[in-house]
């Protein structure tokens, strides 16, 4: 039976309960949705690189606070375009710059500048080349998978191996020479007299140096070697967003790209749009790169190497090494050997263990030379989980 001085210290407690439960229930309503979790879509820890398929690198948190600040505004859109364009060029010391819908969008604005000039007519005529140049001059072994964004615009590639053959294949035709900054080693022609040869015939150069920064001098090089264009990626080295790149060099040319580009209507570039956020953001990530203490970076990733070397040195039959790839990404790595006789697993194998395990890891995809790991995009906490894991995956076998 129930007295009344539990009945009092019952009708005492509900309010406690009551807030309680409110407590709760608003907790739960104002947590972060886990979106991906919902999705059922599975997160990972980079030790690769900023592929797009990878969804590129983290924003900054200076990107970030760009982008919130630009969400709730409103703004005009060229106007914009010219402001943050401005800031761009001051930075890399060239003449204009643009944002762009990443270095693809890049190479093919970029292309049709080179073709249309600020000729409005053949601007809405594109991919209509009647009365253009339409031939691109490239080295045979800087063709590529992403050259097909220069091919958009309506041009046909010109291959040379050799330098006379480029001054050979100059005609009336050629709109402009493209250069394939990775692939440097490999072609004849190097960075530097590929320039002096376009400067000397009046042909515009264009040097694609999407994933080629780090190192942050890679942004002014080309300029000063001449070059007419330069694209590069801005969701990869310089973690702005991901979705964007830079186009800048001379004046003229970027003028013209602006025109064959969003927002304008009539135009090859119309669906390559650029919003305010990813401007700001794009800005921001420039600004943020130049002011980083580069030096202090590469011993971070140095010790993050030597971190996961140390983790399976141990193991029999187990060898390691620092690498820092020549142009493409050009930061300290880690690639790790080992014995088949010891460890009876591929490289493909391991890669598929800690892809699958949990937490789930990327690394990078090259099963040639031994296990490759990129560390430059680790979070802080990483390292020391990616070191654990690919010991115990190799301890296991």
């Amino acid at each position: 039976m129930i007295d009344r001085r539990s009945f009092l210290q019952g009708k005492l407690s509900l309010p406690f309960w009551g807030g309680w439960l409110w407590g709760r229930k608003a907790a739960a309503a104002t947590a972060p949705r886990d979106f991906f979790k919902e999705l059922g879509v599975r997160g990972f820890i980079n030790a690769a690189e900023p592929f797009t398929a990878l969804t590129g690198s983290l924003m900054t948190r200076e990107v970030k606070e760009a982008w919130d600040y630009a969400v709730p505004k409103y703004v005009r859109l060229d106007e914009l375009h010219d402001a943050i364009g401005r800031r761009i060029a001051s930075l890399i010391g060239c003449e204009a710059a643009m944002v762009t819908s990443g270095a693809a969008s890049a190479l093919t604005l970029g292309t049709a500048a080179c073709m249309t000039g600020s000729d409005r007519d053949k601007v809405r005529r594109l991919p209509d080349t009647t009365g253009m140049k339409t031939e691109v001059i490239i080295q045979k072994s800087h063709r590529y998978g992403y050259d097909h964004a220069v091919r958009n615009c309506g041009i046909r590639y010109v291959e040379v191996e050799t330098a006379d053959e480029l001054a050979r294949a100059i005609n009336e035709r050629t709109a402009l020479m493209h250069f394939f900054n990775t692939n440097d080693p490999v072609g004849k022609i190097k960075l530097a007299e590929f320039a002096a040869i376009g400067r000397k015939h009046g042909i515009p150069t264009f040097n694609d140096i999407a994933a080629d920064v780090p190192p942050v001098e890679n942004l002014s090089k080309s300029i000063k070697l001449g070059y007419s264009l330069v694209a590069v990626s801005g969701g990869k080295g310089l973690r702005g967003p991901q979705s964007c790149g830079l186009l800048f060099g001379r004046e003229d040319l970027i003028h013209a790209a602006r025109l064959n580009g969003p927002p304008n209507s009539d135009a090859i570039g119309r669906g390559m749009k650029v919003n305010k956020e990813e401007m700001l953001g794009m800005m921001v990530a420039l600004e943020t790169y130049f002011k980083r203490d580069h030096e202090a970076d590469w011993r971070e990733w140095e010790r993050r190497v030597s971190l996961i070397r140390g983790s399976v040195a141990s193991i029999k039959g187990v060898s390691s090494e620092l690498f820092v790839p020549e142009i493409h990404y050009r930061v300290p790595h880690v690639r790790v050997r080992w014995d088949g006789n010891s460890i009876r697993l591929k490289v493909r194998d391991v890669i598929k263990l800690l892809r699958e395990g949990e937490p789930s890891i990327e690394v990078r995809p090259n099963t040639d030379d031994g296990l490759e790991m990129g560390v430059w995009l680790l979070e802080p906490g990483e390292t020391e989980i990616v070191a654990r894991r690919l010991r115990q995956v190799l301890k296991s076998a």
